[in-house]
C-alpha cells in the first residue's frame, strides 16, 4: 500500500513511527509549515516534521490543503490510504481521494467529546474512562464510521499531559490495527450512534483557565488537571 500519513505534534509522531518501524510503504508525510517560535522568532518545526527527516521521508508542507498545487501534487503521488492524526480539517477533494479510504485517529471515544481537545475536556469534566477512536473521514468533522476504539481508565489525580502521553501509545498501537486490518481486507466498520446527551471538546481559550465560579471543590481540581499543561 502506498500510504499518506498527515500529522503535527507529537501524538501523532507515535503512529507514524508505529508504522515505520512495522514496515509500511510511507509514500508522503504532510505537516505544518515551519513556524517562527521562541524569543528569537526563528523558524521551528513540527514533532512529525523532525521524525520525517531522520528517516529520510518524503514530506510536504503545503499552506492551503486548497491550492491547485498541493491538490495536484498529491493525487500524483497514487495514494492507496491516508491517514490522519492530530492535523487540521482536509478538503474533501484530499480525504476522498485514496481509494482503501481516509481514516483519522482521534483522542475519545467517540461519538463523545467530538472537536479540537478531547483530552482536556474528558479530565475537566471528570470523567473516569477515556480512549481513542479511529474512524473514516467523512464532511462533518469527527462524524465518520468507527472503525476501532481502544479504552482506558483516567485516574483520580491524572493530568491531561499524563493521559495524552498515554493515549499517544495506545493510539498508535490503534492506528497499526487498523492499517492492518485494511491492509488484510477484514476491515469493519459502523455509523456513529447519535444522541442529544453527546458531550463535546471546543477548542480551549484562556478564558477557560479562569476559576471564578467554578462550582465544587472537585470541580476546581478537575479544571486543574484538565489544563495542566
Amino acid at each position: 500500500m502506498r500510504i499518506a500519513f498527515f500529522g503535527t505534534p507529537d501524538f501523532a509522531t507515535e503512529s507514524l513511527k508505529k508504522l515505520i518501524e512495522h514496515h509500511y510503504n510511507v509514500v508522503a508525510v504532510i505537516t505544518a509549515p515551519d513556524k517562527p517560535a521562541g524569543r528569537g522568532m526563528q523558524l521551528s518545526m513540527s514533532d512529525v516534521k523532525k521524525y520525517a527527516l531522520s528517516q529520510n521521508l518524503n514530506i510536504l508542507q503545503p499552506e492551503k490543503l486548497k491550492s491547485p498545487e498541493f491538490i495536484a501534487q498529491y493525487q500524483a503521488l497514487k495514494i492507496d490510504l491516508a491517514i490522519v492524526v492530530a492535523f487540521r480539517m482536509l478538503p474533501e477533494v484530499i480525504w476522498s481521494h485514496p481509494p482503501m479510504g481516509t481514516f483519522n485517529l482521534h483522542g475519545s471515544l467517540l461519538p463523545n467529546y467530538r472537536g479540537a481537545a478531547p483530552i482536556h475536556w474528558a479530565v475537566i469534566n471528570g470523567e473516569k474512562e477515556s480512549g481513542v477512536t479511529t474512524f473514516f473521514l467523512k464532511h462533518e468533522i469527527d462524524t465518520g464510521d468507527i472503525i476501532y476504539q481502544e479504552k482506558t481508565d483516567i485516574g483520580p489525580d491524572e493530568t491531561t499531559g499524563e493521559l495524552y502521553n498515554r493515549l499517544k501509545v495506545i493510539g498508535a498501537d490503534l492506528v497499526l490495527k487498523t492499517v492492518q486490518s485494511i491492509e488484510n481486507q477484514t476491515i469493519t466498520s459502523y455509523p456513529q450512534p447519535y444522541t442529544d446527551k453527546d458531550k463535546h471538546a471546543p477548542k480551549l481559550s484562556k478564558e477557560l483557565s479562569l476559576l471564578d465560579d467554578f462550582g465544587s471543590a472537585q470541580a476546581v481540581y478537575n479544571k486543574i488537571r484538565g489544563l495542566n499543561p
